[in-house]
């Protein structure tokens, strides 16, 4: 098992539109199905409850770590924490970088999660193997969203 998970993508949209997508706490939410309280905000706490079906017991919480307009948009998380009984806070959470880069066509957007070795081994090949997963179906997510609102 790889210590990261790294996703690309072309999208057939303009970079302002995808960075949009991205980091505005609305359009973020309806692709990424959670409903965020608020911005994202660079040093600050950002965190919902999830709508994919049968997650909606478990929120979301993120802290953003960079936003460098049209390029680098990261947070940290705890990967795949869906037990509402489980305290996760002690465990390092991973870093989620999206970049984006302008194409021809568009812009190839890249994720890449990292620092998976962290995790308790207890739970990392399922955290990892849900992320890998997850990540798959949110590319495809924001490409029918960006393609949509166009």
């Amino acid at each position: 098992m790889s210590d990261h998970i790294e996703k690309t993508i072309d999208l057939k949209a303009p970079v302002s539109r995808v960075w949009k997508a991205l980091t505005d706490y609305r359009e973020f939410g309806a692709w990424f199905r959670v409903k965020l309280e608020g911005p994202f905000v660079a040093g600050k706490a950002s965190g919902g409850q999830i709508t994919y079906p049968g997650y909606e017991h478990v929120r979301m919480q993120v802290v953003v770590q960079k936003i460098e307009p049209e390029r680098l948009f990261s947070f940290t998380w705890h990967p795949y924490a869906v037990e509402p009984d489980v305290d996760y806070s002690k465990e390092t959470p991973t870093l989620v970088e999206f970049t984006l880069e302008p194409t021809p066509t568009g812009t190839l957007l890249r994720v890449v999660e990292s620092g998976f070795d962290k995790i308790p081994k207890h739970r990392r090949d399922e955290a990892f193997r849900m992320n890998e997963g997850g990540w798959e179906e949110q590319m495809r997510n924001i490409a029918r969203h960006v393609r949509k609102a166009a």
